[in-house]
């Protein structure tokens, strides 16, 4: 049985969806749409998580909880529990293997959706500020997080062995990326389990599951899905995609 609070953060992640979804793991997209989609994907959020990770470990909380984001950060910067690549880099090995340019995607100067921009400010100042759990559970619960959350918490949802679910990937099937291009998916299925466990337990472990604390992460965890599926709005319309 879930807990109050987690019930309240499981009802966000329910509804983490958005119509573009289907333009995205379906075929038809040109490069250049690709190429928006995942500029925005890599400089909202993907490059920098972990400094945004590090900024909610230097706030000190309980030693476990540093234990787990500690772990989190390291994987995330050097892929040294999995691949031995950072995951910003395995993302732009990705790129690569789509044919699209790096600078396409890592070019300051292509600016981003005003929306985008709104998201990445919502990150930055929840990472940033106090009290710690927080940051924590919009970074390690929404952003890592998916709409296949309560599914995966319950042991309810089937995964395809990784070779099969690769070759069943959008990005190969779809749009030609080479599998062994795709060591982003293989890294995150070699750790994203123990991860969404450790998401769990430092924020359900450290706030009453009723109170101004329980309060304050459900409002944060609703604003960040507020802002994502804004966000998500203004790249669907930076890549001319349509509702239906």
């Amino acid at each position: 049985m879930t807990s109050r609070l987690q019930e309240r953060l499981l009802a966000v992640m329910d509804r983490k969806n958005h119509w573009a979804w289907t333009h995205l793991t379906g075929p038809g997209l040109t490069r250049d749409q690709l190429a928006v989609h995942f500029r925005h994907e890599y400089r909202v959020y993907v490059r920098d998580f972990p400094v945004l990770l590090a900024r909610v470990l230097g706030q000190s909380p309980p030693a476990p909880v540093r234990s787990a984001l500690a772990e989190n950060l390291f994987e995330e910067q050097t892929g040294k529990l999995s691949l031995g690549a950072s995951h910003p880099e395995l993302f732009l090995e990705m790129i690569d293997g789509l044919g699209i340019p790096r600078a396409v995607i890592e070019d300051e100067s292509i600016p981003l959706e005003p929306e985008a921009r709104a998201y990445r400010t919502l990150l930055d100042r929840v990472s940033a500020a106090s009290p710690w759990v927080v940051g924590a559970a919009v970074l390690t619960i929404f952003v890592e997080g998916s709409v296949h959350e309560r599914a995966e918490l319950e042991g309810r949802r089937e995964v395809l062995p990784i070779e099969e679910a690769l070759r069943a990937h959008p990005m190969v099937r779809h749009y030609g990326c080479p599998p062994e291009q795709m060591r982003l998916a293989r890294a995150h299925r070699a750790v994203e389990g123990g991860h969404r466990r450790d998401a769990w337990e430092m924020v359900l472990g450290h706030v009453p599951d009723e109170g101004p604390t329980a309060d304050a992460v459900a409002s944060a965890v609703a604003a960040a899905h507020a802002a994502w599926l804004e966000y998500r709005d203004g790249v669907a319309r930076a890549m001319g995609l349509r509702p239906g």
